[in-house]
């Protein structure tokens, strides 16, 4: 998870403790930032991170990923697990008598009591630049946000969240997205509309505690170097950012969990078989191992395993995630060939 509350006390995710800190950011009348899901196998997972991704390979993409972060990290008290889950899975189709793509992302993600379920509709116009296209894309998010069950002291302590209590709001993306059979970079941003999310008090009538659907940058970029007629080398990077805003003091600004900076590299052998391993700022290092298979090599496997080296007595020590992939062929436009015979010749 990039941890990007703006509060402190969401940190602390440490294991025999109750998740207490959430109850404390329930406070009525308190916003919170809402969480974004992060994946180690971002070097694959473009249309999660940008809508102008949609449909610029030229090709079907189909990709689907479940992460369980902070593998084993549990409690003491019999509340919802504390690992982190997600499970995501993302499409991406060329439409190219329109130079354009659409894509679709659907994810479900679980800290603790609070489950997120999310959609992402985009589409791209893609524009012939230099060797590679230029994706220009817009996305329109559904996002439900519910609550799970909390321990009270008080059953009627305003501070908590009544039982079941949930919101859904629409918000929107951006982004750009240039591909090349080298290069590739994307700047995206989300939640632009910064909605807010309300939840019903376990107590009084009236009074709610509220989630605030923080917007976020990104931005990423690889570089596929042929280091031998068989072997790539792709270095990666990706950053993450709470975009400035209203919310909270400068506080928000100041403090590191409200960025992301990961960078990995990959080799990839006979576009078959891939290693590769990834360094996250301050929280982890991964190790990622994949394989494809089938008909031009359109099914793709991959294992990311995270090992938190920074930090370890308030996490659990690893993290596991697991990729699933189809790549269709592709495909150019439909078109028939000029006839020409000698009676139109004069």
């Amino acid at each position: 998870m990039l941890a990007l509350f703006s509060l402190p006390p969401l940190l602390i995710r440490m294991k025999g403790i109750i998740l207490a800190p959430l109850l404390l950011l329930a406070a009525a009348g308190t916003s919170m930032a809402q969480q974004q899901p992060q994946f180690t196998h971002y070097g694959f997972n473009g249309m999660y991170l940008n809508p102008a991704y949609a449909g610029i390979k030229g090709q079907t993409e189909v990709t689907i990923i479940g992460r369980y972060q902070y593998f084993n990290l549990s409690n003491t008290q019999g509340d919802d697990n504390g690992s982190p889950r997600t499970g995501m899975a993302s499409f991406s189709v060329p439409i190219l008598p329109l130079s354009g793509g659409v894509g679709l992302v659907v994810y479900y993600d679980q800290t603790g009591p609070v489950k997120t379920t999310n959609g992402a509709l985009s589409y791209s116009q893609h524009i012939k630049l230099g060797r590679g296209q230029l994706g220009i894309g817009i996305q329109g998010t559904y996002t439900y946000l519910g609550n799970g069950t909390y321990r009270a002291i008080d059953p009627n302590d305003i501070n908590v969240p009544a039982q079941g209590a949930s919101d859904h709001k629409f918000d929107a993306g951006a982004g750009v997205w240039y591909e090349s059979p080298k290069f590739y970079a994307g700047l995206s941003a989300n939640n632009l509309f910064r909605s807010q999310y309300t939840f019903r008090s376990n107590g009084i009538t009236g009074i709610a505690s509220q989630y605030l659907g923080e917007n976020h940058a990104y931005f990423t970029a690889g570089y596929n170097i042929e280091a031998s007629s068989s072997v790539v080398v792709t270095p990666t990077i990706l950053a993450k950012a709470v975009l400035p805003g209203s919310y909270s003091t400068k506080s928000k600004y100041d403090n590191q969990h409200n960025y992301s900076f990961e960078t990995g590299v990959r080799a990839t052998l006979d576009d078959r078989f891939w290693a590769g391993l990834n360094y996250r700022y301050d929280e982890s290092i991964a190790g990622l191992v994949g394989a494809s298979f089938g008909p031009d090599n359109r099914f793709r496997i991959g294992y990311a395993f995270d090992f938190v080296a920074f930090h370890q007595d308030a996490l659990a020590l690893s993290s596991h995630e697991i990729m699933l992939s189809l790549r269709m062929p592709k495909v150019g436009l439909i078109t028939r060939p000029a006839i020409r015979t000698p009676r139109y010749s004069f």
